[in-house]
């Protein structure tokens, strides 16, 4: 320490320092510092006070003396050559070290020193720690990543970039003196290629250089909400909507512009630009890599819109939980699409009873009636919370169930034959059937709609417009949750029924034939207290599973329930 070392080639010195981010390990324990090598090398930099030795010009050519005018890679060769001559080399081997590179090409970086556009924002972490903070986000441990970025920030935000397309800072350099001229804000926007400051230099000079560079990609993809928002075009409408409620974007650029939207938001207007932050994951190829055209593993989303449809897409979308990466699966394209056809025959049938339906006289609902309403409001109160905390999987999952199998699988055959065969049952049971089944599919409907947008409007404006006012699904009330028709002991009930018809629909698989064939007889074994309930809808039961006689008593039966029948 304290002595000076003569750099072979070029024969200066350099001060022999240390610094704890030597690793004392590697080679000697002894590093060079090359300005600049590498992020330590700045750090060093600028810890010491180096002098800077420029080598490297902006097209990647060498200007040290012997070597100028050699690109990197050739001046290497060199290097090593003009090394071994003087045996001035000891040893020669590869190594594996982490180098910065190009994420699409692969070309290692290297460092160069310029003049750039910054806004100076070092001093101010602790606070943009504090608005991530009050920021609410979905899901919450992704604000580790926010944090751990502000926390590593070692540099000002350079917004600047030398590129040809870009908004162009409004700035022009004196020729005499160098003063920065800025354009005024009521000459926005400008091209200061094309155009001169209005007034000369302080200096008095009227020549100026204009600034080439242009914005960086964040500089203003930072202002969205501002701009979305009609900032300078309309005050009014800025302050009444803004800070907006939600920022929805992928886990990858929370640091980027995510953060860089608070930063705007925190200068321009003291705040969050938004409450909640809700974040996705990438798309994944079947290999588990992200999507990215550069890789050539990009699938079109068109291509898959066309296949199938925007509703079946939206439906893969929605197949993965928050913050998490997502794999392309056809096959979620395709059961989106038996969603969709599903969707679409339930409501036909349902439409074709509808001209029969009377409001009025539906104040009779049955303990099967009263069963799906309590599925139905329990389904509408979770998937409402779901969607509240922006888990649209919870939601997709939730309400496909309901739709599928209670709906569907069950339901709409509990009612056939009181739909079919009216004359058999109480007029008011019939249109409380009718009703529920109005309601149960509307709710459904509205349920699958932030998933599945076109399919849903689709029915609704065939179904539904006219009787319930509201010009479009999405235009109309969310389902509201109902505490009074939750009937514990009515679900409780209809699930023994379900169990019972999934039986008996196995029993009939088992035995090869039709599950519309006949059964002379089940024999099915409860606690007393569930017989009276079951016998209140035995006619049903009778008519779901085409069985002549329920018989109650003991049995060895499976799960309670006995099958004894002669088929014919």
């Amino acid at each position: 320490k304290g002595k000076m070392a003569k750099v072979p080639l070029f024969n200066f010195e350099v001060p022999i320092m240390e610094d704890k981010r030597a690793e004392i390990g590697k080679g000697t324990g002894i590093v060079m510092c090359c300005t600049f090598g590498d992020q330590t090398d700045m750090e060093w930099w600028k810890a010491y006070n180096l002098p800077l030795r420029i080598v490297i010009t902006n097209d990647g050519k060498l200007t040290a003396k012997g070597y100028e005018g050699l690109k990197i890679k050739d001046a290497r060769k060199k290097v090593i050559e003009d090394l071994k001559r003087p045996g001035l080399i000891i040893k020669q081997k590869e190594i594996t070290h982490v180098v910065n590179v190009h994420e699409r090409c692969g070309t290692p970086i290297e460092f160069v020193v310029s003049k750039q556009w910054y806004i100076r924002y070092l001093d101010l972490k602790e606070k943009f720690l504090e608005l991530g903070e009050e920021l609410k986000w979905y899901p919450q441990h992704m604000k580790n990543r926010y944090d751990n970025w502000i926390k590593g920030l070692q540099w000002d935000w350079s917004i600047s970039r030398q590129r040809y397309f870009g908004v162009p800072f409004p700035a022009w350099y004196c020729k005499s003196c160098d003063e920065v001229m800025v354009a005024d804000i009521s000459d926005l926007p400008i091209d200061p290629l094309t155009t001169s400051p209005k007034k000369p230099c302080k200096c008095s000079s009227k020549e100026f250089i204009p600034e080439k560079d242009v914005m960086d990609t964040w500089a203003t993809s930072s202002l969205t909400p501002q701009i979305a928002l009609k900032w300078v075009e309309d005050e009014e409408f800025l302050s009444k909507m803004y800070p907006m409620s939600l920022r929805p974007q992928a886990h990858d650029i929370i640091s980027f512009w995510l953060f860089n939207t608070v930063v705007k938001g925190y200068f321009h207007h003291k705040q969050l630009p938004w409450k909640n932050a809700m974040i996705s994951g990438w798309a994944l190829d079947a290999k588990g890599k992200k999507m990215s055209k550069s890789k050539g593993n990009v699938i079109e989303p068109q291509d898959m819109i066309n296949k199938y449809s925007a509703d079946a897409l939206r439906f893969w979308a929605s197949s993965t939980k928050l913050g998490e990466d997502l794999w392309f699966a056809e096959k979620e394209f395709v059961t989106g699409m038996r969603t969709i056809t599903k969707l679409w025959n339930a409501s036909k049938f349902v439409s074709s009873h509808l001209e029969t339906y009377d409001r009025r006289k539906a104040s009779k609902p049955t303990l099967l009636d009263r069963w799906i309403k309590t599925k139905l409001n329990k389904l509408i109160k979770t998937t409402t919370e779901s969607i509240e905390g922006y888990e649209y999987i919870h939601l997709r999952l939730d309400i496909e169930k309901f739709f599928w199998q209670v709906l569907c699988d069950n339901y709409l055959e509990f009612i056939k034959d009181r739909i079919y065969n009216p004359d058999n049952y109480d007029k008011e049971q019939v249109q409380a059937a009718i009703g529920t089944l109005y309601e149960a599919l509307l709710t459904s409907l509205k349920l699958f709609a932030p998933i599945m947008p076109h399919i849903t409007e689709e029915v609704y404006q065939h179904l539904f417009k006219d009787k319930e006012g509201a010009k479009s699904i999405h235009l109309s009330k969310w389902p509201e949750f109902k505490e009074k028709e939750i009937d514990e002991e009515a679900e409780k009930v209809g699930d023994v029924i379900v169990e019972l018809v999934a039986m008996v629909r196995k029993y009939k698989s088992q035995k090869q034939v039709s599950q519309k064939a006949p059964l002379e007889s089940i024999t099915i074994d409860v606690e007393e207290p569930l017989v009276e309930k079951l016998k209140a809808v035995e006619t049903d039961i009778k008519a779901i599973t085409s069985v002549k006689e329920i018989k109650f008593g003991k049995t060895e039966a499976i799960k309670g329930i006995s099958l004894n029948a002669e088929i014919k």
